[in-house]
């Protein structure tokens, strides 16, 4: 295999998601997730979330869900901090 096709491989896999389970986390840590969001569409913090989905992008990863005040998704990106 080219080095290129290595690096082909590599960023094939960087683009998939990863399912991750959000339950796993302790209580408190969910609330904090489900509770500071920001939302788009209402241009508002701290709106809620509900139906929570957690996964693994390039490495990155996310809290997804739907603003508990209009519906629409919102997602929450981890940073180093929150891990």
């Amino acid at each position: 295999m080219s080095k290129k096709d290595s690096q082909v491989s590599d960023e094939s896999v960087d683009d998939k998601r990863i399912e991750r389970d959000f339950f796993s986390r302790d209580e408190e840590e969910q609330q904090a997730f489900l509770t500071q969001t920001w939302c788009d569409k209402c241009q508002a913090a701290d709106l809620g979330m509900h139906t929570p989905v957690e996964y693994e992008l390039d490495r990155t990863i996310f809290v997804e869900g739907t603003c508990s005040q209009c519906g629409e998704q919102v997602y929450t990106e981890l940073t180093d901090d929150d891990l």
